[in-house]
C-alpha cells in the first residue's frame, strides 16, 4: 500500500494522550504543575482518585497511580525555538533537574519522580 493510498483512507483524526504510571498521583501532580508549569485538567473522584490529566500548550498527559507498575515511558515533545528558550529559562528559575541528552540529535531530558522521561527538542536542535 502506498503512502497516498493510506492517506486517502484516513477519514478521522486520532486524538492521543500518553498514560504515565506513577506511584503517587499527588506527588506526580506537584511535579508536573510546580516544576513544569502544567495545569490540572481533571482528576477522577473529585480530586481524590488515582487518575488525572495535566495539560500545557497542547501537550496532554494522563497520570495513573499504580504502585505495582514498574514500566517507564518516554515522551518526546518538540518545541519551537522560542518555546525551547522559554523552557530553558523555566528549568533554571525552578531548579528543575535536567540533562543534555541524545536521541538522534540533542535534547533536554527531564525525568519525573517515577522515572518517566520527557525529551524536549526544537527544530534548531534536530538540524544539527
Amino acid at each position: 500500500m502506498t503512502k497516498t493510498a493510506v492517506r486517502d483512507q484516513i477519514t478521522h483524526r486520532w486524538y492521543t494522550r500518553p498514560v504515565l504510571f506513577v506511584a503517587d498521583v499527588n506527588r506526580a501532580l506537584r511535579f508536573y504543575i510546580d516544576m513544569l508549569g502544567f495545569e490540572k485538567r481533571w482528576h477522577e473522584g473529585d480530586g481524590a482518585g488515582g487518575v488525572c490529566q495535566v495539560n500545557r500548550a497542547g501537550c496532554e498527559i494522563i497520570l495513573c497511580e499504580d504502585a505495582t507498575r514498574r514500566d517507564k515511558a518516554r515522551l518526546f515533545v518538540e518545541l519551537t525555538d522560542d518555546g525551547l528558550t522559554a523552557l530553558r529559562r523555566e528549568i533554571f528559575e525552578r531548579s528543575v533537574p535536567s540533562e543534555k541528552s541524545w536521541w538522534g540529535f540533542d535534547v533536554i531530558k527531564i525525568g519525573d519522580p517515577d522515572g518517566n522521561e520527557l525529551l524536549f527538542s526544537a527544530p534548531e536542535l534536530s538540524k544539527q
